[in-house]
């Protein structure tokens, strides 16, 4: 959950008569999750927010997966990945790489700005900024982004994405639920507590609500059951005049997350960052590494027997693994054994501190693998174990 924000002019009352200066009366709407009884906002529109005048094409983005998939480790270098759409933009370009009932991990290193707007209405979606700076444009207002970044966009967000920089790239996470920071981190009112890796202050709402009154043809793809299907509507979905709530888009910068740490190796649960239905979150971040005498400084091998995890490699040197490229994601399944490459237990006792950026996701359910995963998989990492490696 996310603290009240408000922005822009308000009546004193929700659902009561609010005029414009004209003396015709502002549209209210509201945008709840959970029948009403989670995380709402309320929003005052200059004109109808159901203006359609026509329907545009549906799209069907659902991944294709492998058939008869086995389960072993796999390592997928994503800024090989080409996109197939017409589009390489923010949502059409994405290339989806796993899944499962509760999620879609895609990446994407749009080309080309969007002519549209987008509404995801299945869940809530994650956009790690991997490279970039930009803005997230929405009926919330204007929220800025750049490198490192999450971008949490709760579910019925209308949006579109304007980049800023020659070279942009996202690792993308739609879910089917609501993304939340961990219950452990917050007390009985939702308050961040003081041990909490981060708190509010680090939590960045839209900075600006630009009020856009314009007629004309405007797409909106809504996304629902897998497939994108685009209405015309005659008013600038951007007309808000103010809004209030619980439920609104935000950024949090991976390098504010603070990492727990310990003079024994902490489970990797310290780093988790957010949390989901089926699924947590998890950021690796530069920090001290264990101090008490002859502590091992590398994770320890241990199976995943309830979890799938995966880790998309930002930047820096995974002191864990080895010839490991920025933008690639690993899958170790549930069931099969991992940890630490050949030589890095010894290696990693006289080191003091670690410098790597990460993203980890750990699922609850198994994942599928997309066909187009393939295209950019490395064979050979499900032997390299047992193959020397370099450093």
């Amino acid at each position: 959950m996310t603290f009240y924000h408000k922005m822009g002019i308000l009546p004193a009352k929700r659902h009561t008569v609010f005029r414009k200066p004209d003396g015709t009366m502002y549209r209210e709407q509201v945008i709840g999750t959970c029948g009403f009884s989670g995380n709402q906002a309320t929003l005052y529109h200059l004109n109808d927010p159901i203006s359609f005048k026509k329907m545009g094409k549906v799209y069907d983005l659902s991944p294709v997966y492998e058939e008869d998939p086995m389960v072993k480790y796999r390592l997928f270098n994503t800024f090989e990945l080409k996109t197939d759409a017409e589009s390489n933009d923010p949502i059409m370009g994405r290339n989806y790489v796993l899944a499962n009932e509760d999620l879609k991990i895609a990446t994407v290193a749009p080309e080309q700005e969007m002519n549209y707007f987008y509404r995801n209405s299945e869940g809530d979606e994650i956009l790690f900024v991997h490279e970039g700076e930009g803005t997230v444009e929405s009926i919330f207002g204007i929220l800025p982004y750049k490198t490192g970044d999450y971008i949490i966009i709760p579910v019925g967000t209308t949006y579109r994405i304007n980049m800023q920089t020659d070279s942009t790239r996202f690792l993308v996470i739609e879910t089917q639920d609501e993304i939340t920071i961990p219950k452990k981190y917050r007390n009985e009112f939702g308050q961040m507590l003081e041990n909490s890796p981060y708190c509010e202050r680090d939590i960045h709402p839209p900075s600006e609500l630009i009020t856009i009154d314009e007629k004309g043809e405007f797409e909106v793809r809504i996304k629902m059951n897998g497939k994108l299907t685009g209405y015309i509507q005659e008013q600038h979905p951007f007309d808000v005049v103010g809004w209030d709530g619980f439920l609104y888009p935000w950024t949090f910068n991976i390098a504010d997350f603070l990492p727990i740490t310990g003079q024994i190796l902490q489970p990797p649960s310290v780093h988790q960052t957010f949390a989901g239905t089926g699924f947590v979150i998890c950021s690796f971040v530069p920090r001290m590494l264990e101090y008490y005498p002859g502590a091992i400084k590398t994770p320890y091998f241990h199976s995943n027997v309830d979890s799938e995890e995966v880790l998309y490699y930002v930047n820096g040197n995974f002191h864990s693994r080895k010839g490991v490229d920025k933008g690639a994601i690993t899958l170790h399944p549930m069931g099969l054994t991992h940890g630490p490459h050949p030589g890095v237990l010894e290696a990693s006792l006289s080191v003091k501190e670690t410098n790597e950026f990460a993203v980890m996701i750990d699922t609850f359910k198994p994942l599928r693998v997309t066909k187009k995963a393939v295209q950019c998989e490395n064979e050979d990492y499900l032997y390299s174990w047992s193959q020397p490696q370099n450093s």
